[in-house]
């Protein structure tokens, strides 16, 4: 078999009880067995992108560190909330940091998306918003099977937040095998 495949997942949510950081944490146990499936460095403490800032004192050791993550991983999956019919701030502005890096690290690194949102349609929206920024970012979007988790009060145990909906973790699984497929093919790690 060909080597392991070295994948990171980033929430864009930081909320204690966020159902997409709890959908991250449990993709490891859903991975094929040629995938290893990790949680990227934390985002959380970014102060807001200046570009005066950045050229007073450079990147921030965060910013940096998600960077070094993001170019060693083979993959990044990007499990997002929506915010106001689009993306969360947070995690917009800690991409809007790394776009500014030398070797900015998104850049021919395949990536999936998933959401979990409250209402019926998954948060649809917001993965075409990010689409539309990866491709800015010049990433590779992993582009079927897409993964959106509507109604998801439903979906998790209230108070372990694990995520119970056996239709989505069949569309779960399915998603991660063909992205580890994309994975080889366009990294070359066939």
């Amino acid at each position: 078999m060909a080597d392991k495949l070295n994948v990171i997942t980033i929430a864009g949510s930081l909320r204690k009880g966020s159902f997409n950081a709890a959908l991250a944490r449990q993709l490891p146990k859903w991975a094929p067995e040629g995938m290893s499936i990790a949680e990227a460095p934390s985002w959380a403490d970014l102060p807001v992108y200046n570009a005066d800032d950045q050229n007073a004192t450079g990147f921030p050791a965060t910013a940096t560190k998600l960077a070094e993550a993001i170019r060693a991983a083979d993959g990044v999956i990007i499990v997002s909330p929506e915010y106001n019919y689009g993306v969360p701030g947070g995690l917009k502005n800690a991409v809007d940091w790394l776009s500014r890096m030398k070797d900015q690290p998104f850049k021919d690194k395949p990536v999936a998306l998933q959401s979990v949102a409250g209402g019926p349609l998954g948060g649809g929206r917001v993965q075409y918003q990010w689409r539309q920024i990866m491709v800015f970012v010049e990433a590779l979007v992993f582009l079927r099977p897409e993964v959106f988790v509507g109604m998801a009060g439903q979906k998790f145990d209230e108070k372990t937040l694990e995520f119970k909906d056996e239709a989505g973790i069949k569309f779960i699984t399915q998603q991660l095998a063909a992205f580890e497929g994309f994975i080889r093919k366009v990294g070359g790690k066939a």
